[in-house]
């Protein structure tokens, strides 16, 4: 029987951990997902691959302190801390949702020291989509 060869930076021979901390990227995509009950910060290349991500919830926030402001300056400054190591310079903005988080996290990125390109607001409108659910009856 033949032995099935190891895919190449898969976990098993221990060459994904090296090439993550070796590779450098000068310009990224720092995507925010603010909801009213959490906020996520991803930080990917300009491909779409991720490199950092962060959220209120493994941050150590916990119940509704997750929807907050504060807390989302603290996923951003998170999420962005590790790039920066990695030498990322330059960064586009994403922002996505209602939520409170929107602002507080746009400001700890600007704090971070990154030159961002432009910030841009992806959150989906519907034109009118679906039919919302008939009125309550009291």
């Amino acid at each position: 029987m033949a032995k099935p060869m190891p895919k190449v930076g898969s976990r098993r021979n221990g060459r994904s951990s090296a090439r993550k901390s070796a590779r450098r990227i000068p310009k990224g995509v720092i995507h925010v997902q603010a909801s009213f009950n959490n906020t996520i910060v991803t930080v990917t290349d300009v491909q779409g691959r991720v490199i950092s991500w962060s959220s209120a919830g493994t941050c150590g926030f916990k119940g509704t302190r997750r929807g907050t402001p504060f807390a989302a300056q603290t996923v951003a400054g998170n999420a962005i801390r590790a790039v920066v190591d990695q030498g990322m310079q330059r960064a586009e903005v994403m922002i996505k949702g209602p939520g409170l988080g929107r602002d507080a996290s746009l400001r700890a990125i600007r704090r971070s020291g990154i030159l961002l390109s432009f910030v841009r607001d992806v959150t989906p409108m519907p034109h009118n989509g679906c039919r919302p659910p008939k009125k309550r009856r009291v």
